[in-house]
C-alpha cells in the first residue's frame, strides 16, 4: 500500500529547471509521481503552474521526499498551520525544527501566511504572536541556534511552510540578466566587468545598499587605490574584511608595502617583513583606525576612505590574526552577528578574493541578493554554490585586474 501527497510548482519552473529537479528528486529517492495539472506559460515573462501527485512506500519515505522538495520550492497543495514547540532550555530547540534555506519563506499561522523576516540559512524559525510582537502583530523571524531563548515558539516539521525561490525566467535582458550563477574563466572579462559596473549603478539607482568582502590578495594585487576610489565615490556603502586586510591597507599607507613588498616595484625594502607588525602597533598606540585616522596617522586607503566618509565596516577575527588591530572583532559570534546584520542589509555583495569571508558572508545573505564573487581560484566560487549561495555569478579572474577596470567603469565611464 503506498501513501501519497499533492504538491504544487508555480513560478519559471520550466526555464529555471525546477520541474525537472522535482521528477529527478522524486525517482532518486524511490518515489513515484503523476502530473494532475500542468499549465504552461506561454509567454517568456508568463509562469508556469504543475499540480504532482507524489506516492511512496511508507509515510517516513514520504515525508523525506515531500521535505527535499519543499527545500527547493515545491510546496503542499493543501497548507495547515505550522507545527511549533517552546524553546526548552536556552540555545536549545525543540526535535524536528524546521531548518531554513536562504529562499523567502511564508509560516501559516492561524490561517494566515506570515513573511519570515531576515531569512537566510539553516537557522530556526521563532513565531510570536500579536501580544509579544513589537507591532501588535503576530510576526516570524529566523534566529541562528545560539540566539535560541527558552519559551521561544519554534517551528517544526514542515507543515505551513511555503519557500519561494528566485524566479529565473528566461529573459536575459536587464542589468542582472548576466547573473545566471555558475563560474567561468571563458568569459570575456571586461564585457562581464561592465555588467558588474551596471548592476552596481541599478542598485544604486534603486537606492540599494553594496557591500564589499574583501580578502588581503585585493592589497597585495595593486587594487587597493581603485577599490578606495569606488568607497569614496559611494559606489561600496559598507566593508566586511578580516585583521589582514586592514593591517595591510594601512601597511601601504604608512610604509609603502603590503606583506613586506612593494606593490608597484615589487621591491622587498629591508626589514619589510616588519611592516606589517610595525602597523598594527601604530593603530594599537592611537587607539582606533579612526582616531589614526583623525590624527593624520592614516592617510590614505580603504580604511581611510571608510572612516572620512562614514562607510561602516566589520573586521572579523580569528586565531592566527597578528595583533590583532583594536577595531578587530575577537568573539567568533560576535563577529558573526555584526556580519550577519551587514548582510541583511545588503542588496548587492561583491565578493573580492577571499575564501572563507566569502562563505561566513554568503551563509548569511538571502536568496534575493545579488552577488558577484571574483577569485583567482575556481574553488572559491564553486564552494560559495556548493553551501547554498546559487544566485552568486563567479569570475575566474585576477582581482588586481577586476577592481581597477570596474573603478574605471563606474567613475571614469560616467
Amino acid at each position: 500500500m503506498t501513501v501519497s501527497r499533492v504538491v504544487e510548482l508555480e513560478g519559471h519552473i520550466i526555464d529555471s529547471g525546477t520541474m525537472q529537479s522535482c521528477f529527478g528528486l522524486i525517482m532518486d529517492l524511490g518515489g513515484s509521481f503523476t502530473v494532475e495539472a500542468f499549465d504552461i506559460g506561454r509567454r517568456k515573462e508568463e509562469e508556469s503552474y504543475a499540480r504532482l501527485l507524489v506516492e511512496a512506500d511508507d509515510e517516513d519515505a514520504l515525508q523525506t521526499i515531500v521535505h527535499e522538495l519543499h527545500q527547493i520550492g515545491a510546496n503542499p497543495a493543501d497548507p495547515k498551520d505550522a507545527t511549533f514547540e517552546p524553546a526548552p532550555a536556552d540555545k536549545v530547540v525543540p526535535h524536528g525544527f524546521y531548518s531554513t534555506t536562504n529562499h523567502p519563506t511564508d509560516i501559516r499561522y492561524e490561517g494566515e501566511w506570515l513573511t519570515v523576516d531576515d531569512i537566510e540559512m539553516d537557522c530556526a524559525v521563532v513565531v510570536e504572536d500579536g501580544d509579544r510582537s513589537p507591532t501588535g502583530d503576530p510576526r516570524a523571524y529566523t534566529k541562528v541556534l545560539n540566539a535560541v531563548e527558552a519559551g521561544d515558539l519554534i517551528v517544526t516539521g514542515d507543515t505551513g511552510i511555503r519557500v519561494r525561490p528566485p524566479d529565473r525566467p528566461r529573459d536575459t535582458g536587464g542589468a542582472f540578466g548576466f547573473m545566471k550563477g555558475g563560474v567561468s574563466s571563458e568569459r570575456p572579462s571586461e564585457s562581464t566587468i561592465r555588467k558588474v559596473a551596471t548592476a552596481i549603478e541599478e542598485t544604486k539607482n534603486e537606492g540599494g545598499t553594496v557591500l564589499a568582502v574583501c580578502g588581503p590578495a585585493l592589497v597585495h594585487s595593486g587594487a587597493r587605490e581603485d577599490l578606495a576610489r569606488l568607497v569614496r565615490e559611494g559606489y561600496v556603502d559598507m566593508l566586511s574584511a578580516g585583521n589582514g586586510f586592514a593591517v595591510h591597507d594601512i601597511e601601504r599607507d604608512l610604509y609603502g608595502t603590503s606583506l613586506g613588498m612593494d606593490t608597484e616595484t615589487l621591491d622587498h625594502p629591508r626589514h619589510g617583513h616588519k611592516h606589517h607588525i610595525y602597523a598594527i602597533s601604530e593603530v594599537i598606540r592611537e587607539g582606533s583606525i579612526e582616531a589614526a585616522v583623525e590624527s593624520g596617522t592614516i592617510e590614505s586607503g580603504v580604511m581611510y576612505e571608510c572612516v572620512e566618509h562614514d562607510r561602516p565596516f566589520v573586521l572579523a577575527g580569528s586565531i592566527r590574526d597578528d595583533g590583532p588591530l583594536p577595531d578587530t572583532i575577537t568573539d567568533a559570534v560576535e563577529a558573526q552577528n555584526a556580519i550577519r546584520e551587514q548582510a541583511h542589509e545588503a542588496d548587492m555583495v561583491l565578493l573580492l578574493s577571499t575564501l572563507l569571508h566569502s562563505v561566513a558572508v554568503g551563509n548569511c545573505l538571502p536568496s534575493t541578493a545579488r552577488v558577484v564573487c571574483v577569485d583567482i581560484n575556481p574553488a572559491t566560487v564553486t564552494q560559495l554554490l556548493d553551501r547554498g549561495s546559487a544566485q552568486a555569478v563567479g569570475m575566474v579572474t585576477d582581482i588586481g585586474t577586476f577592481v581597477p577596470i570596474l573603478a574605471d567603469e563606474l567613475i571614469d565611464g560616467e
